[in-house]
């Protein structure tokens, strides 16, 4: 939320769009007007805006994505609407921002949130949500603060998808597009916490009780923020990892990230956890860095291999597990690098392990890599068609691939398709229609080297 999806800088902020935070703006003052002649408990406003703030630069500092509503959404179930709206101001405007233009950043944060927080307030208020706060009714407080928080989440959706439109050019018809769904749970608990603040505030223990809603919320942000930093840490050695092995094996490039998407798919079809799906994502990434430690004059040959040759390619798996041992996130993409070249007949390599001792992420990354292999042209031979490749899959499903995996690999890309990318060698010889045309070599080499 909160206009996260607007990536221009200075110079490319088109006009409209600044016209457009100005509008905004222009609204949220609107909003701020009646202030003086509201009847406002001044401490408690100060104090809700100071601790707004504080949230906002603790959020920062743990690189916690989005804004921290629970105080403002308190504010607009204690506070008048002006004066809920003044809430949000203080740390939207003080906060630190990455991207420029940060002073139209910072301002088109202060204005979305102060309108939105006074929409809320206002709904509130008109459902007698004060009173039902103050006397601690429930379940009744509930209705008019939900309501409250379905108009909040509204109304950030809207200012969301006019930004994104007008300042990234997105189409209009989808600017808007799951705005309001995926970010209503996420606010819904932090309006519930919120509420929990107002009850608490009103009640005989005052602030400071109120105050210790946060503490649980401010915990849950933390490990939140820790996730998503390990998280991209992760991304991060991984993606290091797949550069080297491209840069390497250049006629190969984007076959890693392929034999992941592909990887994938039949995780899912298979009906595997999300936890299980993206450990096989990272196997499929992952199943060539082995290759970094084959000499380049061998992946980039273009007459057969000799049987020595060859021998050394095939210690890829090796070289890659080695490469990946130590990696404790990966699991058991592991022993999907080491052993995603057996086969079910006993027949692969590096152990000639056979059937049900070949480790099962490594038969799904063997289905994938072995189809994008064939779909993808290569130096040395144009790309098959997608339904010829499956053939020669469910041809070979029993000896060389597990059967349930092919089938699988087929049911997905009935249901989503599959789009195979041109690697490096295609975009030197291109005809005038477009049509890649591969330099030709030796036919026939081993696809060990996919």
């Amino acid at each position: 939320m909160c206009g996260l999806g607007w990536r221009g800088d200075m110079e490319a902020v088109p006009a409209r769009a600044r016209a457009y935070v100005a509008c905004v703006a222009v609204a949220a003052l609107l909003c701020l007007l009646p202030l003086p002649a509201v009847r406002t408990p001044w401490w408690a406003l100060a104090l809700l805006a100071a601790l707004s703030a504080g949230c906002e630069q603790a959020a920062a500092r743990w690189r916690f994505a989005g804004t921290f509503y629970p105080v403002l959404l308190a504010g607009a179930f204690l506070l008048p609407p002006p004066a809920a709206a003044l809430v949000a101001l203080p740390g939207a405007l003080l906060s630190p921002v990455e991207r420029r233009p940060r002073g139209l950043r910072r301002l088109w944060r202060a204005a979305q949130l102060a309108v939105s927080v006074w929409a809320a307030a206002r709904v509130h208020g008109a459902m007698g949500g004060p009173d039902a706060v103050e006397s601690s009714d429930f379940p009744y407080a509930l209705a008019p603060a939900g309501v409250a928080v379905l108009v909040f989440c509204l109304v950030l959706s809207l200012l969301d998808g006019g930004i994104l439109a007008l300042a990234e050019r997105i189409p209009v018809r989808r600017s808007w597009r799951g705005l309001f769904l995926r970010s209503l749970a996420p606010v819904a608990v932090h309006g519930l916490a919120g509420l929990m603040m107002a009850v608490l505030w009103r009640s005989p223990y005052g602030p400071v009780a109120a105050l210790l809603v946060l503490l649980p919320m401010c915990v849950s942000g933390w490990v939140f923020a820790q996730y998503h930093r390990e998280r991209a840490a992760h991304q991060a050695t991984i993606r290091a990892l797949v550069q080297a092995v491209d840069i390497k094996d250049e006629y190969t490039r984007g076959h890693s990230e392929r034999v992941g998407q592909a990887s994938m798919m039949i995780a899912r079809e298979l009906g595997m956890d999300d936890a299980r799906i993206e450990v096989l994502r990272f196997a499929g990434i992952l199943h060539d860095v082995g290759k970094l430690g084959v000499p380049t004059r061998l992946l980039r040959k273009d007459g057969p291999l000799t049987p020595e040759e060859r021998r050394v390619i095939e210690l890829h798996p090796e070289y890659g597990h080695e490469m990946v041992r130590g990696i404790s996130f990966l699991g058991e993409a592991r022993a999907a690098v080491l052993h995603h070249h057996e086969r079910l007949d006993g027949s692969g390599y590096p152990y000639g392990l056979r059937g049900g001792q070949i480790p099962e992420s490594a038969r799904v990354v063997a289905v994938a890599d072995a189809f994008d292999a064939m779909t993808s042209t290569r130096s040395y031979r144009r790309a098959r068609p997608v339904g010829t490749a499956l053939e020669e899959l469910e041809r070979c499903a029993g000896s060389q691939f597990d059967p349930r995996m092919v089938t699988a690999l087929v049911r997905a890309l009935s249901r989503h398709g599959w789009h195979p990318a041109v690697t490096a060698d295609e975009a030197d010889e291109v005809d005038e229609a477009g049509v890649p045309h591969p330099r030709p070599t030796s036919a026939g080499r081993p696809g060990v080297r996919r």
